[in-house]
């Protein structure tokens, strides 16, 4: 099948009331975990070439990887660029990427709403949306003093106001990196819809590995059409692979698939918490 369109599938989210995830590939069988684990359950999905992959095999031998496997599957998916540079949003949209984020929060406030707005201008040009962020997300276990973190809701009324963008990921008490047995601290759902309201548009939340059920389904309520989780599921891959490896002199393709086997049912785990299950646009239309 060939890529679906991102702003369908986050509008159906939005009017359904549930959320699409965002899950990051990092070899061949994590690909096909997410690609299948969206076939089996007839979810959604974004497949996300992030921050992980790049400096692996590069944006366009990640993308290559992700449309060969995804194009045989019947899944309802997008393939997106997560955290992207000015040079390699470019390059995703040459590539054929469905969907961008453009990553300029390191930069001046300023800075960062003129280089967005210029992305926009060209994502546009060719129908692709965009997505930016605001705030900053600390790693697990760092202290931090959460209001110099949490996105400012004026700010973000005036960066979506100038910029165009089409949806913003924000820092509401997230982390990057879960680690179990680290507590987290409750997201602000306050924050949400205050940021909603002052905004309009769908809302994304990283580092959405860790949540409980009813951050999620508040989250959800509060704006949020859009969770990316990536930790949660390499986890579950590791331990497969791991399961295998522990017994001694074992195939490496063995390990693999047990890692791959336990991923698609913890990336479906994220996508029956999403509330996204069935709602694939291909499913319903049949």
């Amino acid at each position: 099948m060939q890529q679906s369109n991102p702003r369908s599938m986050i509008e159906n989210a939005r009017r359904g009331g549930y959320a699409v995830g965002a899950y990051n590939m990092h070899n061949e069988e994590t690909t096909e975990a997410l690609v299948w684990a969206a076939e089996r359950s007839s979810s959604p999905i974004f497949l996300q070439v992030g921050r992980a992959i790049i400096p692996h095999m590069g944006v366009r031998r990640a993308f290559e990887m992700t449309k060969r496997i995804a194009e045989k599957s019947n899944a309802e998916y997008v393939i997106h660029l997560d955290h992207g540079s000015w040079d390699e949003v470019l390059e995703a949209i040459k590539l054929g990427f469905k969907s961008v984020m453009y990553d300029g929060a390191h930069l001046p406030f300023e800075e960062n709403i003129a280089t967005t707005r210029k992305i926009v201008e060209i994502a546009h040009a060719f129908g692709i949306p965009v997505e930016a962020e605001l705030g900053k997300i600390p790693d697990v276990g760092q202290s931090v003093n959460w209001e110099d973190y949490y996105t400012d809701v004026e700010e973000a009324r005036r960066f979506v106001a100038e910029t165009g963008i089409d949806y913003l990921a924000i820092s509401v008490g997230i982390v990057h990196g879960v680690v179990p047995g680290i507590p987290l601290e409750p997201i602000n759902i306050q924050r949400i819809k205050d940021i909603k309201a002052a905004t309009g548009i769908p809302l994304v939340l990283h580092g959405a590995s860790g949540l409980t059920q009813r951050e999620v389904d508040e989250a959800r309520a509060a704006g949020v059409h859009k969770f990316n989780a990536d930790t949660d599921l390499r986890h579950a891959f590791r331990s497969g692979f791991e399961s295998i490896w522990a017994k001694g002199d074992r195939q490496l393709e063995e390990a693999m698939a047990e890692g791959r086997t336990r991923m698609i049912d913890a990336t479906i785990d994220k996508m029956k918490s999403y509330g996204c299950i069935g709602k694939s646009a291909l499913e319903l239309a049949a």
